[in-house]
């Protein structure tokens, strides 16, 4: 019987940078959740943004941001450790040099340099985050959670290999969708506070579903028996998944949810 479900958002549940789910979502995690299922978004992107886009739900959804560094349960907020100033500055500057937009994940803002004001409005009025424009992000005093790289046009694998050959042996490095690479404390991952989840609420990997598409999806996916891909999935994703799912766009997840209701 499945008692809790897990679902990354961005390529996933919607198109990366979207600012809502599909109204019928929402209707689905709450009757869900009236069977006894619940239902935890689990994504990169930072508390602000979780907490607009899962608005309409947020008193029936569980939240999981910055690929594991904050978890949300029964009313207890937990934020993992913090990121090193100095490795995060390091990071960042190397992202710069490959031409990317950086972001630093904070509690309650996200902070960058960046005077791309399309940009900016994509993060604000995409993701709905809240953005601090700083002259220099290197000599940010604020806690960093999470360093984030950008490319609009999409993240070369190249690059993307590049950061993970120098920082992974101590950090996490991974794709979170074509445009972001996320660069975090090795100890955590969604899949780290999904089995936190689990342990709390007495629910077991048999118990669970979860649904993904990238990278940063791939330690969620073990800690499930029910694991979906989704059909515009990493090919990586697909093979780590037991079962498939339709794509974001034609609402893969929303079908099998559906499924599920009485």
């Amino acid at each position: 019987m499945i008692k809790l479900i897990a679902s990354d958002v961005d390529g996933t549940l919607v198109v990366d940078g979207s600012s809502s789910l599909h109204p019928e979502l929402y209707e689905v995690i709450h009757k869900l959740k009236e069977q006894g299922i619940a239902f935890a978004g689990a994504s990169g992107r930072p508390v602000g943004s979780m907490k607009h886009i899962f608005g309409p739900v947020l008193d029936d959804v569980y939240l999981i941001a910055g690929n594991g560094y904050y978890l949300d349960f029964e009313g207890k907020k937990k934020f993992f450790p913090d990121f090193d100033k100095k490795l995060a500055a390091e990071i960042a500057e190397d992202m710069y040099a490959a031409g990317m937009q950086v972001m630093f994940d904070a509690a309650d803002c996200v902070y960058t340099q960046s005077k791309d004001q399309k940009f900016i409005d994509w993060i604000e009025k995409g993701y709905r985050n809240k953005v601090v424009q700083v002259e220099n992000l290197l000599e940010l005093d604020d806690t960093i959670l999470k360093v984030a790289g950008c490319i609009m046009d999409g993240v070369p694998e190249d690059v993307a290999e590049g950061l993970k050959e120098k920082y992974g042996s101590h950090c996490k490095v991974t794709f979170a969708g074509h445009q972001w690479v996320d660069v975090f404390d090795p100890a955590l991952s969604k899949g780290v506070a999904l089995k936190t989840l689990q342990k709390e609420l007495g629910i077991l990997p048999e118990e669970t579903m979860v649904f993904g598409d990238q990278m940063n999806d791939m330690e969620m996916l073990e800690q499930a028996y029910y694991s979906f891909a989704v059909a515009n999935a990493r090919e990586e994703v697909k093979a780590a998944a037991r079962f498939m799912a339709d794509s974001n766009v034609n609402q893969g997840p929303l079908k099998i949810l559906k499924l599920l209701l009485k």
